[in-house]
């Protein structure tokens, strides 16, 4: 899947980061609770080093509650890090946050130390509107189009928290496919970036072998098929998507699909579980194995052949 990233201030967001990192106490990131693998930037691990992390499992009221209580005790086995799950629908809960901030930073849980937060995310993972919510006031620009945060900003909370905002971080190339049709599933990845029937085929694949009994539901479908595109045209007949000669509209099936996971109207889903990202990682090490060998070859081809060039010189 090609995928179009946010280009232009990445590196200067990622330097940044990295210069204030050290006087940091604490790392706030937000994932979806639907994808906590792929949501997750690889570089708030590299960068964070060994100060403790709260990960945000946010948007939880869409996500499978099951498989979030799954990811959470999965996400602790790393040392320095918590998590907490949050719904859209329970603003009071954010007061959780800061309180364990507190826990994390005893040393500085006093009334003359203030605690440095610094709270990450990837665009549209409902960082702007947790900032907001926290500060309980309007501080951060929201809206469902990612990359909104464009500017580093520093926000004072109430209880001796001093907030770190950062603009929303997509890494510059994902190099797992299965992450980016998650991301594009889930609505991290601009909607004129991504093609809706494969998209909705990657999604409509992985809802027949893990929610079945949900798509029947919703799709009013008393069997379902074994192949995602024969459920895309199945479900778009019954929902009365047709064109003209009695064809499928798979492209306006597709987007109602697409944007019945992300409602949840289909019902709570989990894209992705704590194998299919151990699994997942295996296979993009292999990938960069590859890419490396490929370009090392490369680089010995170009020497032999300037070594070559020389000697014909000669």
């Amino acid at each position: 899947m090609a995928i179009q990233w946010f280009p232009g201030h990445m590196n200067k967001a990622r330097n940044e980061i990295k210069e204030i990192m050290p006087q940091m106490d604490v790392i706030i990131e937000v994932l979806d609770a639907r994808i906590p693998y792929s949501s997750e930037n690889p570089m708030v691990g590299e960068l964070r080093g060994d100060k403790p992390v709260i990960k945000i499992l946010n948007k939880a009221d869409l996500a499978d509650p099951e498989m979030t209580k799954v990811w959470m005790s999965y996400l602790e086995q790393e040392a320095g890090v918590k998590t907490l799950p949050l719904d859209n629908n329970k603003s009071s809960d954010v007061h959780l946050i800061t309180d364990l901030c507190k826990k994390l930073v005893p040393h500085k849980d006093t009334a003359d130390k203030q605690i440095k937060a610094m709270i990450m995310g990837i665009p549209n993972v409902g960082k702007s509107t947790l900032i907001n919510t926290l500060a309980g006031r309007i501080v951060a620009k929201t809206g469902n189009e990612p990359a909104v945060t464009k500017a580093q900003q520093r926000i004072k909370l109430d209880d001796g928290i001093m907030l770190y905002d950062t603009p929303g971080m997509l890494w510059p190339k994902v190099e797992n496919e299965n992450s980016g049709y998650r991301l594009a599933a889930t609505g991290a990845i601009r909607d004129t970036a991504i093609n809706y029937e494969e998209v909705a085929s990657y999604t409509a694949e992985y809802l027949l072998q893990a929610y079945p009994e949900l798509l029947k539901a919703r799709y009013k479908l008393d069997e379902l098929p074994e192949q995602d595109w024969e459920f895309v045209e199945m479900a778009g007949r019954k929902r009365g998507c047709i064109r003209s000669g009695n064809q499928v509209d798979t492209h306006k099936m597709s987007e109602i699909l697409i944007n019945e996971l992300r409602d949840a109207v289909i019902g709570r889903i989990s894209m992705e579980t704590p194998t299919m990202r151990e699994r997942e990682e295996v296979m993009v090490a292999e990938i960069r194995a590859a890419a490396e060998a490929k370009k090392k070859a490369r680089e010995e081809e170009k020497k032999a052949r300037r070594a070559r060039a020389r000697k014909n010189r000669r």
